[in-house]
């Protein structure tokens, strides 16, 4: 007799990084304790790194997960670059793509590929302070209320519609370490409950048209 509760079909992730990979580890902790690829089936497939030191691909490796090394400087455009990304992305035919600490701006027409299924972790509240340095603008600036945000990515930078944010304090004494150690803090737990948030299809991005929505990842 044949066994009709056969593994689940995965739905593909695949996480862009440039960096340490704290984002990429709570992700993986994540799935891995709420057992996504047998709850959702949903699974991180693969690793892509603009850095080959990027401590992020470490990260990857020790969860089995493989990786791609795509350095940027060696390409003559950002377009250039940018083609190779999406074939690399487009040989897994993932559902989701999630920059986690991917430190590039990517061209309009990578984010019109992947529109409703690109999304980015950034640390602050947005629309306020988008791009870089945040955490030394908000001092700087003198609010009291800072954080991090998920996104999907649109063509302008840190500009495309939210899916979670979550606020942290801004104290007298802190300095760029202690609000950046208290906000990624946040990054870590907002991230992968946006992310299964997409996956169950409780958001949808509303701008993708005939590409693929949020709602339709449980087809």
């Amino acid at each position: 007799m044949t066994n009709s509760a056969s593994k689940p079909v995965i739905k593909p992730i695949v996480v862009l990084v440039s960096g340490r990979g704290s984002n990429l580890q709570a992700l993986l902790t994540t799935a891995s304790a709420q057992q996504w690829e047998f709850e959702l089936g949903a699974k991180v497939v693969a690793v892509v790194s603009n850095r080959a030191d990027a401590q992020a691909l470490d990260v990857a490796r020790m969860h089995d997960v493989p990786v791609h090394i795509l350095e940027h400087e060696r390409f003559d455009s950002r377009a250039a670059f940018d083609d190779l990304l999406a074939r690399t992305i487009d040989f897994y035919e993932p559902q989701l793509i999630v920059l986690a600490g991917f430190m590039r701006v990517l061209t309009p027409a990578f984010v019109r590929r992947y529109v409703g299924r690109l999304i980015n972790v950034h640390p602050s509240l947005l629309p306020s302070f988008p791009g870089l340095a945040t955490h030394r603008r908000v001092l700087d600036a003198g609010v009291r209320t800072h954080g991090a945000t998920v996104h999907f990515v649109s063509d302008a930078v840190d500009a495309g519609p939210i899916i979670a944010q979550a606020a942290v304090a801004v104290f007298p004494d802190d300095d760029e370490a202690s609000l950046a150690a208290r906000v990624l803090q946040q990054e870590h737990r907002l991230l992968p409950q946006a992310v299964r948030q997409v996956l169950e299809g409780q958001v949808r991005d509303e701008r993708q048209g005939k590409l693929l929505v949020a709602n339709e990842l449980h087809s």
